[in-house]
């Protein structure tokens, strides 16, 4: 008697053995940290510095120009020392710019607060704009700031990934509204105490909305993270 292999089994096994290979890597912790802490320094604490030292030396205008300048001196650094140049400092290399030259080219009150609305309508664009494509920004920001690594053909998660990226496009979006809104009609103290609320208040929601979501298609999708060994 002969015995005939299980066809089923095989196809069977074989959709186990890739769901088990299919899964997300994160950093060691302290790799993490460090990788996390370096691109946030770099792209929003390098020109916090630049502008607090420009202003201390020269004003509000000076303290523009130098944070602009730092952030596009730490973009070309990288550029020639890695070739390549993180998301999240283009982007606030592009955000400030904008400022700056907002600032600079109107020199009054009111252009000076129109730039919070304008920055985030600039965010809200940027985020729109690469949200249907085969790399939207989130995915992006996610390999650059934390170097989540995860399987590029899975669909699920590209899906994700482009919800993501809307999701902070309309963020931005009513955050636009919201400062223009305030710039109409609060006084200018009260408008900038409503810019601090309104731009951590989005960033929260969206954080935790993104995280919630995040996790949901992970169990969906019977995905999980892991740090990487060594």
């Amino acid at each position: 008697m002969t015995l005939q292999p299980n066809s089923s089994a095989a196809p069977s096994g074989h959709r186990i053995l890739i769901a088990m290979a299919e899964h997300l890597e994160l950093p060691r912790p302290g790799r993490l940290m460090l990788t996390a802490g370096w691109n946030l320094a770099e792209s929003l604490g390098i020109p916090v510095a630049g502008y607090f030292a420009g202003a201390a030396l020269g004003g509000r205008d000076a303290g523009m120009i130098a944070a602009t300048a730092v952030v596009w001196l730490t973009v070309i650094g990288r550029k020639v020392l890695t070739r390549s140049v993180p998301g999240l400092l283009t982007i606030s290399a592009l955000v400030l710019t904008l400022q700056t030259a907002v600032v600079l080219i109107t020199g009054s009150v009111l252009f000076f607060l129109l730039q919070f609305p304008l920055a985030n309508l600039g965010l809200c664009v940027l985020f729109a704009r690469t949200a249907p494509t085969r790399k939207p920004l989130v995915a992006q920001l996610a390999a650059e700031v934390v170097a989540l690594r995860h399987p590029s053909h899975h669909l699920g998660l590209h899906r994700f990934f482009q919800g993501a990226t809307w999701l902070w496009a309309g963020i931005f979006a009513l955050s636009t509204l919201g400062l223009a809104a305030a710039m109409a009609l609060e006084p200018v103290k009260a408008f900038m105490l409503l810019t601090t609320a309104v731009t951590l208040g989005g960033i929260v929601a969206g954080t935790g909305a993104s995280a919630l979501w995040f996790f949901r298609v992970l169990r969906r999708h019977g995905l999980r993270v892991r740090f990487a060994v060594g």
